[in-house]
Formats: C-alpha cells, structure tokens, sequence
C-alpha cells in the first residue's frame, strides 16, 4: 500500500505539473518547458517499474519473458539517460539567465528549447537502443532467476553465456558522454551562478536571484546522488542496492513536483488561478 501510494502520488503530481504548465501561457517559458519533459521522464520511468513490482509482490512471485524484461531496460535508460541531458538543459538555462540575462532572450529562444528537449529524448531513445539489442542478441542458456524487482542492466549481464565483455566496455565508454560530462558541465555552470550571485551587492537581490536555481540544484542532486549511491555500492546484490533503487526508482520521482509544486510561486499562482476556472 505503500509503494502503491507513492506511485498514484507520482502520476498525480507530475501530470498535475503537465496540465498546469499547458494551461497556464506565463509559464510557457523554457524552464518550465523542460520541466513538462521532466515530469514526463519521471512518469515514464515510474509506471515502468512500479506496477510490475506491485504486481509481484501481490502475487509473491515474478516471472517475465525475455522481450519484456529486455523492453523494460530499454524504457529504464531511455528515460534515464533523457533525464540526464534535460537537467543539463535546464542548469544551462539557469546559467544563461543569471550569468548572460541580456542575451538570455535571443540565445534561449523557443525553438533551441525545443531542440534541446527533442536532443535529448533522441540521444536516450537511440543510445539505449543498441545496448538493448546487444543484449537482445546475447545468449541466455543458464539460469533464468534474476536477483533483483527490475531487468537492470548488470543482473542481465551475468544470466548470460554469450561473452559480454564489449558490452561492459562500450557502456562504460558511453557513461561518460551521457552521465560524467553532463554532470561536470552541471558543476561548471553553478560555479559560474555562484561567483555571479556573489556579485549581487544586496543579500535580498542574491538570494532572489539564487531562488530562482535552488529547485533544480535540488532535483540534480537527487538525481545524482541516488544515482551515484547505487552504482558505488560494492554488491549490487546486497538488500542496501536494493533499498537504493527503491528510492532511484520508486520514491525520487515523486520529489520532482513536491520541489517544483511547493517551493514555486509561478506554480501555485497557476494552480489558484486552474481552480478559478473550474468554479
């Protein structure tokens, strides 16, 4: 009952954040744009994964064929990898308007958001896409028990027979494209906010202008720091990795619209002004 609150939690808040940011025209600005594709990862990577494992623990078993647990590793990373790159977007949306806000306008138009919304569903759409056939493809004669609640990519790798090792060697070779770079560029950007924000004489001007960031710094280091906690765990078999993706999986996605919801005037005044409407 739990995870199964948690999960029509998750759909309500970010589909909520979807129905406010399309019904209200003064958030129709990039920032929220990314934040509707956020929200939109987050819906994806959930119902992935929450149903399926509500459903196994209902029936306290779980038996899935080899199409759909290579399928739900497809979704799993696309959307993983397409979160990755839209929070890189949007730090770089940030820095654009605290570091450069008289070119903010013509930089960040709404047709570059649009391409770097759509460059980043293609890059995780077509980057998960082939180490999901590579696996696809890969022999499974052995043991057919995973020990793990989703087809996550190491507990596949060891039910193989075929040899995996370019396999392993290629996604450590993509992983810095698509999760060490995006992070360090996160990390330069914020440096760059932070000397800025610093320069502001008055402590109420800097911490406006640092409000305007301190949502999406929050949603980057959850994003990385689950992410990270998970893959420097030493056995991915032990029950903390599991508790780990529990959270990566189940409980993070539900962070994104409390963060966005509660601590964002714009998002509240939309919200008040949705329920005019309706009355």
């Amino acid at each position: 009952m739990v995870f199964f609150t948690i999960y029509i939690a998750t759909l309500f808040g970010n589909l909520l954040i979807i129905v406010l940011v399309s019904a209200s025209h003064h958030l129709h600005t990039p920032m929220y744009i990314f934040l509707i594709h956020l929200s939109i990862c987050d819906i994806v990577f959930t119902t992935n994964i929450a149903p399926e494992m509500l459903c196994h623990i209902l029936n306290e078993v779980g038996k899935v064929s080899m199409a759909g647990c290579i399928s739900q590793f497809y979704l799993y990373g696309s959307s993983t990898v397409a979160e990755s790159f839209i929070l890189t977007a949007m730090s770089y949306d940030r820095y654009l308007a605290i570091c450069n806000p008289l070119h903010y306008t013509s930089t960040m138009g709404h047709g570059v958001c649009l391409k770097f919304v759509g460059a980043s569903w293609l890059v995780g759409l077509l980057v998960t896409l082939n180490t999901s056939l590579m696996l696809f493809t890969s022999d499974f004669c052995g043991p057919n028990i995973i020990d793990h609640f989703i087809c996550e990519l190491d507990p596949l790798l060891k039910l193989s027979c075929s040899n995996t090792s370019m396999l392993e060697i290629l996604i450590f070779i993509m992983s810095i494209p698509i999760i060490v770079i995006p992070f360090v560029f996160i990390i330069v950007t914020y440096v760059w906010i932070f000397l800025t924000v610093l320069k502001i004489p008055s402590s109420t001007g800097r911490r406006k202008t640092f409000s305007t960031c301190s949502s999406h710094l929050t949603s980057v280091s959850i994003y990385y720091g689950t992410l990270t906690a998970i893959y420097v765990v030493p056995n991915r078999g032990h029950a903390l990795s599991k508790a780990l993706y529990v959270l990566y999986s189940v409980v993070t996605p539900l962070f994104n619209p409390v963060i966005y919801s509660l601590r964002n005037q714009d998002m509240r005044k939309a919200f008040e002004m949705l329920l005019k409407k309706r009355k």
